[in-house]
């Protein structure tokens, strides 16, 4: 069987179940292109927003080192007293950058492949240290695939700085000419809008690696006809003992319908391929219902009983389909078919007394039995 296996392409899309185990060992789709960009992009934009109060809280930190004497510089509580106010100045600025970061960098890998924790994937591996698994990593296919991924990132990346550049230059030669405070802040401006707009053509990347990682992670998962085959005895048991026990409930099935039938006051047929038992409870709170119906063979065998127990059985070929469509075993017969099932009952009724007292035998046209359009079976 294994060498059959080996012998297999994995050509079937992998199962739930096989998606579902190798979410447990940790094996989900991961972008780290998509993560990166994502996280330099939540960082450029929060350093628009707080960029500057950074900076100045930084600048009053350091002109406030700067002002240590000598003497408070070899002072253990001055300089604690120093470095708690340090923290007071900066920790709301640079406590706010980093916790866009840290958001940006857990929210990032989970919108692909989810959230996802697993103990296995942390074990350490044997596989991971062998040199010979190690040197075919390092020249197999997704060894190539990053590669050609970092030498695209290399080639945007320098393009769209060019641009960028290119296009402020004439800001960026005048710098010179300002006062050395409003040149460092147009400057670090100029900075961060270039990060921005860099880090954002990196989405080009990550547009194409999110879907190749999909794509990716199915194929390393994907089965042979035999796994499938295997997997699926495993869960839902061998299909061959799923179609005996079927076929043993359909059997048990007809016998209790076929149980039923001599319960019923009248079978309608087709008269050769359909047959449907109705009974009907003459206190009038519920509706006709159907005790058995059949095809073919079937439909013979419930004709046959009900000849055998004396049921009054009728040749109404359009009724007859019109129920086995449209009502299954025990189920009361639908209102639209009320009309014509109660003249089916009427007459059978009446044919009953006609053969206790005689008189005048009744009559049906069956051909003339009302029935709405929405139930006709041809």
């Amino acid at each position: 069987m294994a060498e059959e296996e080996q012998g297999q392409e994995k050509t079937e899309l992998p199962t739930e179940k096989r998606l579902n185990d190798a979410r447990d060992k940790g094996q989900v789709p991961r972008s780290r292109e998509f993560t990166t960009v994502i996280v330099l992009i939540a960082s450029a934009v929060a350093l628009l927003f707080i960029g500057n109060n950074m900076a100045e809280s930084v600048a009053q930190s350091m002109q406030y080192a700067f002002n240590l004497t000598k003497k408070e510089l070899f002072d253990t509580a001055a300089i604690t007293q120093h470095l708690m106010h340090t923290l007071e100045i900066v920790a709301f600025d640079i406590g706010s950058f980093l916790a866009v970061t840290i958001i940006a960098a857990i929210v990032a890998p989970a919108s692909i492949g989810g959230w996802n924790f697993s103990l296995q994937a942390m074990a350490p591996k044997g596989s991971k240290l062998s040199p010979l698994k190690g040197f075919k990593r390092m020249f197999g296919v997704q060894a190539a695939i990053e590669l050609l991924k970092a030498l695209g990132k290399f080639f945007l990346v320098g393009v769209i700085s060019f641009i960028v550049l290119w296009q402020v230059r004439d800001q960026l030669l005048t710098l010179g000419l300002q006062e050395t405070q409003v040149a460092l802040s147009i400057l670090a401006e100029l900075v961060i809008w270039i990060f921005l707009i860099i880090s954002s053509s990196l989405l080009l990347i990550a547009a194409i690696d999110v879907p190749f990682q999909h794509w990716n992670h199915i194929r390393q998962l994907k089965m042979t006809k035999q796994e499938v085959k295997d997997e699926s005895k495993e869960t839902e048991g061998n299909p061959e003992v799923k179609g005996r026990i079927k076929r043993l409930q359909i059997e048990l099935s007809q016998q209790r319908m076929m149980q039923e039938v001599p319960n019923a006051d009248v079978i309608i047929t087709n008269p050769t391929h359909y047959a449907v038992a109705l009974k009907y409870n003459q206190s009038g709170e519920a509706a006709p219902y159907v005790v058995a119906k059949g095809v073919d063979l079937m439909a013979q065998h419930i004709r046959q009983l009900g000849i055998q127990h004396d049921i009054a059985i009728l040749a109404a070929p359009p009724l007859t389909r019109a129920i086995y469509f449209s009502t299954e075993l025990g189920e009361e017969i639908p209102s639209g078919l009320y009309i014509a099932v109660a003249q089916v009952l009427a007459f059978v009724f009446q044919l009953r007394r006609y053969r206790q007292r005689g008189g005048k035998k009744p009559q049906l046209n069956t051909e003339v039995l009302p029935i709405p359009e929405e139930y006709i079976r041809d």
